[in-house]
């Protein structure tokens, strides 16, 4: 592939890892990663509520990685309240998996910086054949597009199988209890998605540069020394 042709493809894959890395940053600390709606079950089965009248007991519940925002109804209007995971709800999130979650966005942010970098210096400059070069881009783009699967899978888990929306909401309630009525992934998470997919675009636009897949050369040279060993 000519030279020029070449520096446009890596200058483009560097400029997404750039992008990629803003929106992981950016991600991560905005609370919109889970929108959704609680029931005041309490409210409601005490007056009995069915149909319209359960809007009165139905509020708002949105957060992401760090803190949030609830509305509480309860027929008597709006309570609303912010919380923060840390220090406040440790006690009552699982805390291993929460900060797990966070590393892995932070593992997305640094290394999508780092192959943003690399893919300029592929671009202009003369690199090796060692992870500065051809093998590096392909590592840096793997590791971040695991991550970014790795952020959405767990987050998933916490949310669905540890009931978070639920935890939170009965966070320092003593005389009501609430329920999820309805739950959505919001911008953030989906940000996470759309990272995934670019990190992907990187690896298809490092082979259209014309360079192999790791190790796909020395396989080859492999099978054609064993073919030659068994003509002897």
């Amino acid at each position: 592939m000519p030279n020029r042709q070449k520096q446009v493809l890596f200058s483009c894959a560097g400029l997404v890892g750039l992008s990629c890395a803003l929106m992981a940053a950016v991600a991560t600390g905005l609370p919109f990663w889970v929108r959704g709606s609680v029931l005041c079950r309490t409210g409601a089965e005490l007056v009995n509520a069915t149909g319209p009248e359960l809007e009165k007991f139905v509020g708002e519940l949105s957060f992401g990685l760090f803190h949030g925002q609830r509305v509480k109804q309860c027929g008597l209007g709006g309570r609303p309240a912010r919380f923060s995971f840390f220090p406040d709800l440790l006690s009552v999130i699982p805390a291993g998996l929460h900060i797990i979650i966070i590393f892995f966005c932070g593992v997305v942010v640094i290394f999508s910086s780092v192959a943003c970098g690399f893919f300029f210096f592929n671009a202009f400059g003369r690199p090796y054949e060692t992870l500065l070069g051809p093998m590096g881009l392909y590592l840096w783009s793997s590791i971040c597009c695991l991550s970014s699967f790795l952020v959405m899978v767990l987050f998933a888990s916490e949310l669905k199988i540890h009931h978070l929306s639920d935890r939170i909401s009965n966070f320092n309630e003593e005389n009501f209890v609430f329920k999820t009525y309805t739950e959505r992934y919001d911008r953030s998470f989906w940000l996470f998605l759309l990272i995934f997919f670019l990190h992907g675009l990187n690896v298809v636009l490092i082979r259209l540069a014309g360079i192999q897949f790791p190790f796909q050369e020395n396989k080859e040279v492999d099978l054609s020394g064993g073919a030659a060993d068994l003509m002897y």
